[in-house]
């Protein structure tokens, strides 16, 4: 049986490629196959973390009969949702259509050339075989009404469905989608929804800018009900099980609504977004108040510990981020990350066990399953050395474990979400192994992603992947550059970024101020896809937004502010209908009410006085605020950096709104002052 899945760079590919099943990559040779056969094709969506996907694997793609069944009946086309997220925008639409639900693995029968005429997820092998047999049969007898389904389902999502645009937001839009978000939000628990329940990072980020532009940042008097969401949510998953308690980092979601128990499933995307989050809430001025104290310190832990993390676990030797983690590992889910009490005590011994298995809340029924619990810290520890030791002992008799597989391609997107959120922490939290990490990851990327001006979306061990970028690649990519250029002074970095963004612009847009999610010269889906609305990750149109917003206010160019408005044209529309699905664009929509404001730094990279600058606006400006920093004597092509000069030989700040510009200071307390609005413009 031939092989065409072995020189796949998707590892989840290459997990299939031993199965019995003569899968296919995507693309036009399977089409072409299924034309000669005169057979369906049976499309199957995943990825390499996928715990269900692991499962159908093993019930049905691994079973013989199962297989022999699909290699008569369909050509079998396999596809990595995260290598090429077009093709899996479009079906799991049509999936959703005709289900009224989605996720993974999507399964879809599809005519020859593509279109969908019938569609589900996971399927029990049973089940499964039934279903190869019955649409088998309809192709063979009924096929004009299979056809005519596609049909229909293909002109129903080719449809143009754009949202009404409106200007963009204006403060009263944002304020709006907070009282829509307070009616939402789960005050016992945090966050929003009931279960499963997914971190809200992309609201994090919007809920902290929002606190930031209603009350005075610079005070820790009474929060505003933004903060206390973003707060709240925060330290309820930062106490949960979703959050791994000994080596750091979150998993993708909590199976119930309390954090309790996550699908275990470790993600770059997630943990990256997540990382900035709490770096930001880090930040917010605690007072003499011993609770808000504790939860800054508990912002602060978390943000190191993902970092770490993510340094430690998903770095790849090229000096990228791998994508995930499973949630499996022995054909279990999560059991490399769940105890016992008697585990507890075979590792510390009676004393430290019993003393761990309370803080944890370790249990002998167990909060997961054959006994077992998910590691909780609903307090803080009244040792913090024992804790320290405890926890030392643990990671270290887990490490012993068979750790969870890793799916180790970097994806452009997701990457730059890495290089954003290091880049910051980095800088503010005095961490400069997690700037040079950002740094190498960005130049792995543009080195290995940009071929002749366009990117690829993936690569692994070096070498890139077969598919073309789409919309979130460019512009992900582009936020992280624009903020590593802002932490280090290189203009290399915004340089990139502005010529990733006139792709964007030449390339994506649609016409009407928006973008479509694939460039106008990729692969021609059945369907354009174009959702405006945040998921997992950003959503593309928002990315470019923000990323628009901070080039435009480094270059004073006018096309790009103008662009990055055109694309928040949804957002007052979703501010009131849906605003958990649209948390970048508000918070970019709150950037842009700001100006956004920049500031510009001139100091030698390394020297003190102007590191204690950077911090300083890392620190203290509002979210959003644009950061550059130079050395005085090249500007580097970036023109807020033109003309700004040492003051008196020392390294100085210049605060500014459209290019109009404070008066310089060189003072941290001088340069804190001006970003409270309490200084005159020059």
């Amino acid at each position: 049986m031939p092989n065409r899945l072995s020189d796949a760079t998707s590892p989840y590919l290459l997990q299939h490629a031993d199965n019995p099943v003569e899968w296919w990559p995507w693309g036009e040779e399977a089409f072409a196959e299924a034309r000669r056969r005169d057979v369906p094709l049976l499309i199957s969506v995943g990825y390499a973390a996928c715990h269900w996907c692991h499962v159908m694997a093993h019930e049905s793609f691994e079973d013989p009969e199962t297989a022999s069944r699909m290699n008569e009946l369909y050509v079998n086309v396999k596809v990595d949702r995260e290598e090429r997220p077009d093709v899996d925008a479009v079906y799991m639409e049509a999936t959703q259509a005709m289900t009224g639900q989605g996720g993974w693995p999507m399964t879809v029968f599809a005519t020859p050339d593509g279109a969908p005429f019938y569609c589900g997820t996971y399927f029990p092998r049973d089940h499964f075989r039934n279903l190869l047999n019955g649409v088998a049969d309809a192709w063979r007898n009924r096929r004009e009404d299979l056809l005519d389904q596609g049909r229909r389902v293909v002109e129903a999502l080719g449809a143009p469905r754009r949202l009404a645009a409106s200007p963009p937001p204006t403060a009263a839009d944002l304020d709006l989608a907070v009282q829509a978000l307070i009616h939402d939000y789960d005050v016992a628990e945090g966050g929003y929804g009931d279960e499963p329940k997914f971190p809200p990072s992309m609201l994090l980020s919007f809920l902290t800018a929002q606190h930031e532009r209603t009350f005075p940042f610079q005070s820790a008097d009474e929060p505003t009900p933004a903060a206390l969401m973003a707060g709240g949510t925060a330290v309820a998953m930062a106490r949960g099980g979703i959050y791994d308690q000994l080596g750091g980092g979150f998993a993708r979601y909590a199976v119930d609504g309390a954090w309790v128990v996550p699908h275990f499933e470790k993600m770059l995307y997630d943990n990256a977004l997540l990382l900035r989050a709490y770096t930001r809430l880090s930040r917010r001025p605690a007072g003499d108040d011993p609770a808000a104290i504790a939860g800054r310190a508990l912002m602060l832990r978390v943000a190191q510990e993902t970092a770490d993390w993510m340094l430690r676990d998903l770095r790849t030797p090229e000096g990228g981020f791998a994508s995930a983690l499973d949630a499996d590992s022995e054909g279990e889910e999560g059991t490399y990350y769940v105890w016992t009490p008697a585990q507890l005590t075979e590792v510390l011994g009676e004393e430290d066990g019993a003393w761990a298995a309370d803080l944890f809340a370790v249990t002998e029924r167990g909060t997961f399953e054959h006994g077992s619990s998910v590691l909780q810290l609903r307090g803080d520890p009244d040792d913090p050395e024992r804790f320290d030791r405890v926890r030392a002992a643990l990671l270290a008799a887990r490490a012993e474990r068979v750790p969870p597989a890793r799916d180790d391609k970097v994806v452009a997107a997701w990457n730059g979400l890495a290089i954003a959120a290091l880049a910051e922490a980095g800088a503010l939290l005095e961490r400069p192994d997690w700037v040079r990490a950002a740094r190498e990851a960005a130049d792995l990327v543009l080195g290995t992603h940009l071929l002749y001006g366009r990117l690829v979306r993936t690569s692994r061990d070096g070498r890139p992947g077969p598919s073309a970028a789409v919309l979130e690649d460019y512009a992900d990519l582009a936020e992280g550059l624009l903020a590593l250029h802002g932490v280090t002074g290189e203009a290399r970095y915004a340089r990139e970024a502005g010529g990733l963004l006139d792709t964007v612009l030449e390339r994506f847009g649609d016409g009407e101020g928006g973008f479509y999610d694939t460039a106008d010269d990729a692969e021609q889906l059945f369907s354009r896809p174009q959702d405006p609305t945040d998921n997992a990750t950003p959503s593309g149109r928002f990315a470019a937004a923000s990323a628009l917003l901070t080039y435009a206010a480094l270059t004073g160019q006018e096309r790009y502010r103008t662009a990055a408005e055109g694309a928040l044209s949804v957002v007052p529309l979703l501010a009131e209908k849906a605003p958990r699905f649209a948390g970048w664009g508000l918070a970019a929509g709150e950037a842009r009410l700001s100006g956004p404001r920049a500031v510009a730094v001139v100091g030698e990279p390394g020297e003190p006085a102007a590191e204690e600058l950077v911090r300083t606006v890392l620190r203290w400006a509002p979210l959003g605020t644009v950061l550059t920093r130079g050395d005085g004597t090249d500007d580097g092509g970036v023109a807020l950096l033109e003309q700004r000069v040492r003051v008196g030989g020392r390294p100085t700040a210049y605060v500014c709104e459209g290019f109009v510009c404070k008066l310089p200071v060189t003072t941290p307390e001088e340069l804190r002052a001006q970003l409270s609005g309490e200084a005159n413009s020059g």
